[in-house]
């Protein structure tokens, strides 16, 4: 072989080589996303496809897939072969096969409902258009359609209340905690209310918090019933606590070294917050903040129960109240979406968490 042929071979290996270098780069850049989001199976299948070793990979897929959808299987055959021997007054305990079909029941009603939504509104301005061609503007109306919530748009209110909860409870809770990690004396201050509320339960919460949003919120808008109100508050209550005492230790555990130089530069409180603190307690912050979307999702369901606004925990205790023959199955749909949702929650705010905090996971 010329010494030609040799360079021009050494150079396409080259390439190659820089070529998959990079692959593998960008594919290790997205393993930390995929997994921060619960997708870290699929990385073992990109590393394959680019050409890793497949021993390896397959061992880190049983690792990562494999095994935990193994343990899945288990617990769905357990819970076939025993929840018929478990009789109730309203007959055995579903099994998987009879929620899997109230499940698809359910997306069946919500369809079915939107249809005749759209049919409504066709309708509506069917009526309109010939009001107008006939001369009669003033016989024009608009109308909002006023059919059952649907087992979907019971989650999307579900999620409208944890967010609006969630949201004012971080807004309390991450100023408070990064006073409280600054100065000792407001630390000292609000430390005792903080271990007195803290453990109060939601259902507490929800007689007080009832009477307080009846009597201040005396016109409420049809975009935010005063049930809805009611239980975002209780939600926010019970909420912030974790938010609160993460950022507070996140805080007072900076580097001191950081403050004395803010000190020394005569920067501005809320510069130094800004510049110095913020960036160091963003880690506990973000694990504050999970650890409250987690706990405002839980208490969100009871404050749904007891309040009567139209969310998963509305539906429960309305199929509860039903007593139907499918009413344990569409119970049982609803512990696993709220399951499941929860679980997607916690992963955003996991990726929230990688994305704002970079430099300190990296």
């Amino acid at each position: 072989m010329s010494n030609a042929t040799e360079t021009i071979v050494g150079s396409q290996f080259g390439a190659q080589a820089e070529r998959k270098a990079l692959l593998f780069t960008r594919i290790n850049k997205a393993a930390r996303w995929l997994d921060a989001l619960g997708f870290a199976w699929i990385t073992p299948i990109l590393k394959m496809a680019a050409g890793d070793s497949p021993r390896e990979q397959l061992g880190e897929l049983k690792r990562v897939l494999v095994i935990p959808l193994i343990g899945i299987a288990m617990f769905l055959i357990a819970w076939g072969v025993l929840a018929p021997r478990v009789q109730t007054s309203l007959g055995a305990i579903p099994g998987p096969v009879e929620v899997w079909e109230q499940a698809v029941n359910l997306w069946e009603d919500h369809k079915a409902e939107r249809q005749k939504e759209a049919e409504f509104y066709d309708r509506l301005a069917a009526r309109n258009a010939q009001l107008l061609a006939e001369g009669k503007p003033d016989m024009v109306k608009q109308r909002s359609y006023t059919g059952k919530p649907t087992y979907l748009g019971q989650i999307l209110t579900s999620l409208e209340t944890v967010g609006l909860g969630f949201l004012i409870a971080t807004i309390i809770a991450v100023p408070l905690g990064i006073a409280s990690g600054l100065s000792k004396t407001f630390n000292g201050a609000i430390n005792p209310l903080i271990q007195i509320f803290k453990p109060v339960s939601p259902l507490a919460w929800l007689p007080i918090v009832t009477m307080v949003v009846s009597a201040l919120y005396i016109d409420p808008s049809e975009a935010m019933p005063k049930s809805l109100v009611i239980s975002a508050a209780t939600v926010t209550l019970c909420s912030l606590w974790p938010t609160l005492i993460n950022t507070a230790l996140g805080v007072s555990s900076i580097d001191k070294d950081l403050v004395n130089v803010g000190r020394v530069l005569q920067l501005s409180t809320a510069t130094t917050i800004r510049k110095l603190v913020l960036p160091s307690a963003l880690p506990l912050i973000f694990t504050g903040l999970r650890l409250s979307l987690g706990v405002g999702w839980m208490v969100l369901i009871a404050a749904e129960m007891l309040a009567q606004n139209p969310g998963l925990g509305k539906f429960v205790w309305d199929e509860f109240q039903n007593g139907s023959s499918s009413s344990l199955a569409r119970i049982m749909v609803a512990v696993l979406t709220i399951g499941l949702i929860g679980f997607m929650l916690d992963r955003v705010m996991y990726a929230l968490q990688s994305a704002f905090t970079f430099s300190a996971n990296r």
